[in-house]
């Protein structure tokens, strides 16, 4: 099949250059690398080569394409020599004002019909287009590292890019392999916008000494089935690279609370503790591998209590069959007798807030996260409130340990962890929708593609419910008096009728 882009130029070849690259040669396209650096294309061309090379020895290449490939693949130390490719693309720093000169640069080297792309993560397309003479031929191309395994690409729209030329570009994309999907010219774009909420709202937890970064981490991948916990993911990704990309979004948007960033990260930056590549992140690296603190035992309970739970407690009659198969005494009293352990089971409110309200006795008092069904979960999370007894917290943790699943007793906070998290990022999702950065189908083709997550973000708001995730998101601005939790109205309306979060509006 004959490549949408015959002849590609790629300037930059770093990681992202040189992978973009590899790409093309296998859609057919001949490629040309430049880069400034000296030696850095031809580190490039021998890096493809060894990859390559790695196919052929694994049986997954046949040699003969591997000689095909290295002849679609040359490089020049003259931006001149570009002037016939039918795409260039750039993949250099990310700084404004030097990816505007470049592409000015091109502009003047290369036909009139010719794609200008760039692979900026968090600038504004319109922004660094903003000074072509040909803005129409411009567009943002966003792959994602390592680009032959993280098979989608944001294709973006500045305000004056052609309709043809982002056709092209998706058409291009499907030639790799990959997914594209459309975004607005908005910071962020679809993947870097839809993530704020995964590792912000987790840094506002552990500021606020809920959980430490292990066990936030458990919790996430135990109860949504998240690949990597959020502190995980910082580590691999790097501060160095995901705290710019926080404060970048944050201001772009003028300071928009949902997606404040966080001192935590901040500091960790300036210490030089940016993750796995340091040695040192959020978890010490021993020979590339975390270190992860060892879980809290079972604490043994001889004498268990009887237990009592509130009327108002979500999954109410879920949480007395789990209590039946654990052989818990319950307790079916109007009220609960003096021995009793308290079970409460809040979306958004924090249990010291619920044992005041219903009037609970609150050194007796325990929370229980139960926004989703327990039996597609592999851990339980239970939260103390200050006045909380030790052996009222040891006995819920024995109690809900007895069938084997994992346990995790946290601080008390307006929300569960997950239930901060997760409706967190369907609350960002929803504004998205709302502001037409992109369909739909699209925001969750980009975040599970993208970001790895077990489901987009719209599908865990339908998981959980919608009217669900506005009383979580609703309580909880109550108890913070944060804006940041102010829902969306596509989350309002949809949840106030019932519907799918991915029903389209007519």
């Amino acid at each position: 099949m004959q490549p949408i882009f015959p002849t590609v130029g790629i300037v930059g070849t770093g990681a992202m250059g040189r992978s973009i690259a590899q790409m093309a040669v296998q859609a057919g396209s001949q490629v040309i690398l430049f880069d400034l650096q000296p030696g850095a294309t031809e580190a490039a061309r021998r890096a493809l080569a060894d990859t390559w090379q790695k196919l052929v020895s694994k049986g997954k290449l046949e040699a003969t394409v591997l000689e095909t490939h290295l002849a679609r693949l040359s490089s020049t130390d003259t931006l001149s020599a570009l002037s016939g490719c039918h795409l260039v693309l750039e993949a250099i720093v990310e700084k404004l004002d030097v990816k505007q000169r470049l592409l000015a640069d091109l502009e003047a080297i290369v036909g009139p019909q010719t794609v200008l792309a760039t692979n900026t993560s968090s600038l504004s397309v319109t922004a660094i287009g903003a000074a072509l003479q040909r803005p129409a031929q411009f567009a943002g191309y966003h792959f994602f590292n390592p680009v032959p395994l993280m098979r989608v690409v944001e294709v973006i729209a500045g305000l004056k890019t052609s309709p043809v030329v982002c056709q092209q570009l998706t058409d291009y994309a499907r030639q790799f392999g990959h997914t594209a999907v459309s975004a607005q010219d908005t910071p962020g774009f679809i993947v870097n916008h839809a993530g704020r909420g995964y590792g912000t709202e987790a840094l506002r937890v552990a500021s606020e000494r809920v959980a430490d970064f292990a066990t936030i981490d458990r919790i996430l991948r135990d109860q949504m089935g998240f690949r990597l916990g959020p502190f995980e993911l910082m580590d691999l990704t790097a501060l160095d690279v995901s705290h710019p990309v926080m404060e970048s979004i944050y201001r772009q948007y003028y300071d928009e609370p949902r997606y404040r960033p966080s001192v935590i990260t901040a500091q960790r930056l300036a210490g030089g503790v940016v993750g796995k590549k340091a040695g040192e992140g959020f978890y010490i690296y021993d020979n590339g591998v975390a270190v992860v603190p060892a879980e809290p035992p079972v604490p043994p309970v001889a004498n268990p209590p009887p237990v009592w739970v509130s009327p108002k407690a979500a999954r109410r009659a879920e949480l007395y069959q789990l209590l039946k198969d654990l052989g818990a005494s319950i307790e079916t009293t109007q009220a609960p007798s003096a021995a009793a352990l308290i079970l409460v089971a809040p979306l958004g409110l924090d249990v010291t807030t619920l044992a005041a309200v219903e009037r609970l006795d609150p050194t007796r008092t325990i929370g229980i996260d139960m926004m989703l069904d327990d039996t597609t979960t592999r851990r339980r999370v239970l939260a103390t409130n200050p006045a909380t007894r030790p052996d009222m917290r040891d006995a819920a943790h024995a109690l809900f340990a007895q069938d084997g699943k994992a346990v995790s007793v946290v601080k008390d906070s307006g929300g569960f962890v997950t239930q901060r998290v997760v409706a967190t990022i369907v609350n960002i999702a929803s504004d998205m929708c709302q502001q037409g950065i992109c369909t739909p189908k699209d925001l969750e083709l980009a975040v599970t593609l993208g970001l790895g997550y077990p489901m987009g973000p719209l599908a865990m708001g339908d998981r959980i419910g919608p009217t669900n995730v506005l009383e979580i998101l609703f309580n909880m601005g109550t108890v913070y008096g944060d804006p940041r939790y102010r829902p969306s109205p596509w989350l309002r309306r949809r949840g106030a009728l019932g519907l799918s979060l991915m029903h389209e509006e007519a």
